[in-house]
């Protein structure tokens, strides 16, 4: 299917957007102080620096919302984007978790199971468009450094 001889599919990219908003706003909200919370953290050498959270997952959010626009766009509301939806809802109870009630070892549970649920998305969105699917590699690879950071991180603290 071409989207461009589709144009009502277009109308569905906004609400993959928000979608991804929404999910930004909770992590947000759960964790006010998160930039402070990081710094004051006992972490391992290989920690990223505190700013490069925000523009990294700003990035990978347009990405994820991309991608399941384009398996919607695709074919419609499929099984595939229901494992999509239930990773979206893994990504926003993070944050909450590790920051907001600061239950590492519990975090860490739940990022293993929002990798799980990534690399399923892949695996399902690549039956339905190789691009929606290519598109979420990049926050797989992010999601797996986050989890060796946050087993460091519950390991050290």
């Amino acid at each position: 299917m071409v989207i461009a001889q589709h144009p009502k599919r277009w109308a569905g990219l906004p609400v993959f957007a928000v979608a991804l908003v929404l999910v930004a706003v909770v992590g947000s909200l759960s964790a006010v102080n998160a930039g402070g919370e990081y710094l004051a953290l006992e972490r391992p050498p290989w920690a990223p620096p505190q700013w490069l959270f925000g523009p990294a997952w700003t990035v990978l959010y347009i990405m994820i919302a991309v991608s399941g626009w384009l398996a919607w766009s695709a074919r419609g509301w499929t099984p595939a984007l229901g494992v999509y939806a239930a990773q979206l809802v893994l990504n926003a109870a993070w944050t909450p978790l590790f920051f907001g009630a600061g239950r590492y070892g519990l975090a860490f549970a739940e990022i293993v199971v929002l990798w799980a649920a990534i690399a399923a998305t892949i695996v399902l969105f690549r039956r339905i468009s190789r691009v929606a699917a290519w598109l979420l590699v990049p926050y797989l690879l992010w999601v797996t450094y986050a989890a060796s950071l946050n087993f460091a991180i519950w390991r050290l603290n």
